[in-house]
């Protein structure tokens, strides 16, 4: 028989596994090794790299938008004679038009 506590509750057998020992018999172990924690971040290395990194980006699109703009200067450039499609229209193809049965 299980004695009682002094506020009347029932004690434990001393054969019974207690809560917290039958928690941790029910937890599910971790797939695979336990790995060790990861190294301590210096934040100050971390924020220099990040602006180092911004500062390129910056550098990148200011040479993007400064080789699009000098695209757009040039004018297009025409390779010497007229376009398929004006060499198409000088052969003057027939005109179809809609038919029930061609």
């Amino acid at each position: 028989m299980a004695s009682r506590d002094r506020h009347g509750g029932a004690l434990a057998h001393e054969d019974e596994p207690r809560r917290d020992e039958r928690a941790e018999q029910q937890a599910p172990a971790p797939p695979g090794p336990v790995l060790p924690p990861p190294p301590p971040v210096d934040y100050g290395v971390f924020i220099q790299g990040l602006v180092q990194a911004m500062h390129t980006q910056t550098h990148t699109q200011a040479a993007l938008q400064a080789q699009l703009e000098a695209q757009a200067q040039v004018p297009a450039q025409h390779h010497g004679g007229p376009s398929t499609m004006e060499r198409f229209k000088r052969m003057l193809p027939p005109f179809f038009k809609e038919e029930r049965d061609p």
